[in-house]
């Protein structure tokens, strides 16, 4: 029982005993102290929560970076797409003859005037009631635009398959 332990080196002098006692208290409170941070439940769990937030906030830094970058390569895009479509129709209109061009304006003004014709009658002849009706259903079918393309392809296709038949 009075054996010293297999690890540790005996003392041969009452000085190096107290240097190991000092050393092994040294170490035992370093132990000590390791241990008790483990038991902090409370340090701990705002540790892990500052190593959490600082993850999220890099993170969502990183993201948002990232879709600023996507969204100024979409923005490119559209710009370069807006370009090529304005060129192509520059190109389109060089192409057409004068005599073509000036008939296609001419045919514009005439449109727009008669437009106007049609308009400044309706407001003269047709009677409140239908007026108002009528710019209830200009706006439900502006309102519902997809619906009534839909309508009117179910329509066109019953009308094919009817013809087919017949």
């Amino acid at each position: 029982m009075t054996q010293p332990p297999h690890d540790e080196p005996t003392a041969s002098s009452p000085q190096e005993l107290r240097e190991q006692v000092e050393q092994t208290r040294h170490e035992l409170g370093e132990t000590v102290e390791a241990l008790a941070a483990k038991t902090d439940v409370k340090a701990r769990a705002q540790e892990k929560a500052a190593e959490v937030k600082e993850q999220a906030a890099a993170k969502a830094g990183a993201l948002k970076e990232q879709a600023a970058l996507k969204g100024a390569e979409a923005k490119a895009k559209a710009e370069e797409a807006k370009a090529k479509a304005a060129e192509a129709a520059a190109k389109a209109q060089e192409k057409l003859p004068e005599p073509v061009k000036e008939k296609a304006a001419q045919a514009a003004g005439q449109a727009r005037a008669k437009a106007a014709e049609a308009g400044r009658l309706w407001e003269e002849k047709a009677p409140e009631p239908v007026r108002v009706k009528a710019a209830q259903g200009a706006r439900l079918a502006r309102d519902n635009k997809p619906a009534l393309l839909a309508a009117g392809a179910v329509a066109l296709i019953w009308l094919v398959r009817r013809r087919k038949k017949g």
